[in-house]
């Protein structure tokens, strides 16, 4: 009689289904990782992270638009023939901007107002010329006899208008943390770059307030802020014994560093003379405020902020000494970036481990 075969059916142990849940988990984990590790080494590499910037042309010369050739910086000559003048879109103290025309394409020209600050006008330009980088707004052509400077153009404006602009229907997509923070990351570059120049260590001396700060930056149509603003940025030379002032008038509030502010009472009258100079460290003091506007009140924020506390806490120390660099306050936001992709790609992970 023929036997028939025995299928043995194999019950599979608690223990076995837990291995291999977990080795599947880490599994899953490890590729998270290395997706997010390109993603984030494309993040720093195209969007701000380099510093040097593949598009930008050599040193002198421009390229606008979808043009692939680079031309030569416009001079006087080109700049008077070739330049139209549309509106007056701005003017502060030293020059007045506005939104102009070369070859189909709009441009800011920008004139100074203000004989007595030439100087000051011409330090701008000398800054612009040397700061190109992807961090600066590109420079077109300037005319020093004339004191005019031919820079491009950013339909977005200012930093300080990116609330406004978040609530414009087509960019209600880029109102979320993970934007902002990218933004704040860009700022911090910003002042990273200017800390680290290749003219030494600059300061921001703009920055008594926080419109002010936000009005010497651009926003890009793609999302990245640009310094478009450098007439005020002294040098610091530790070396050679030179320390920085923001201007020879009294500095108050909270927003100023404290080494910014009169040291002797309000029973000594201010005397410029008598104020002590600072250095870079003033800029690290104004970051979480500048932050602070830049992360907004969207879903996610407020769990950026409790990761940035503190980083935060030292750029706020009283000494300036204590403070972090800009180097430091960038790599403690990057890293909060990064945590904070990976939470949000695989949420519960660490209680499932």
């Amino acid at each position: 009689m023929e036997k028939k075969p025995h299928f043995v059916r194999r019950e599979f142990l608690p223990r076995e289904v837990s291995s291999i849940s977990l080795a599947l988990l880490l599994v899953a984990v490890l590729l998270l990782n290395a997706l997010l590790y390109l993603y984030l080494n494309k993040f720093y590499n195209s969007l701000g992270r380099t510093e040097t910037d593949p598009g930008l042309c050599p040193f002198g010369h421009f390229k606008l638009g979808a043009v692939k050739n680079c031309s030569p910086w416009l001079s006087c000559e080109a700049i008077n023939r070739e330049v139209r003048k549309l509106k007056c879109v701005g003017e502060g103290a030293v020059k007045k901007v506005f939104l102009s025309e070369w070859k189909e394409n709009k441009v800011v020209l920008s004139q100074l107002t203000n004989s007595e600050l030439k100087e000051d006008f011409l330090h701008g330009l000398k800054m612009l010329k040397a700061l190109q980088s992807k961090h600066v707004v590109r420079l077109l052509g300037y005319c020093e006899q004339q004191f005019t400077i031919l820079t491009e153009y950013h339909p977005l404006g200012s930093l300080s208008g990116l609330n406004e602009t978040l609530h414009i229907p087509k960019y209600k997509g880029m109102n979320t943390w993970h934007h902002r923070l990218m933004l704040a990351i860009d700022y911090v570059s910003i002042i990273r770059y200017l800390h680290s120049s290749p003219l030494g260590t600059l300061v921001m001396c703009d920055s008594n307030d926080l419109d002010k700060v936000l009005s010497q930056y651009l926003l890009t149509s793609d999302f990245h802020i640009l310094v478009n603003d450098l007439d005020a940025l002294p040098l610091v030379n530790r070396s050679a014994g030179r320390l920085v002032k923001c201007g020879h008038r009294e500095l108050q509030g909270e927003f100023v560093a404290p080494e910014q502010r009169w040291p002797y009472g309000e029973d000594v009258p201010f005397e410029d003379d008598l104020m002590p100079p600072y250095d870079e460290k003033t800029d690290i003091w104004k970051i979480p405020d500048v932050s602070n506007f830049l992360l907004g009140h969207v879903e996610g924020s407020d769990i950026v902020r409790l990761h940035l506390f503190d980083i935060h806490a030292a750029c706020k120390k009283k000494d300036p000494a204590e403070r972090p660099s800009a180097r430091e306050v960038l790599d403690a936001y990057r890293k909060v970036l990064t945590l904070l992709i990976r939470e949000a790609a695989m949420p519960g992970t660490r209680e499932m481990l």
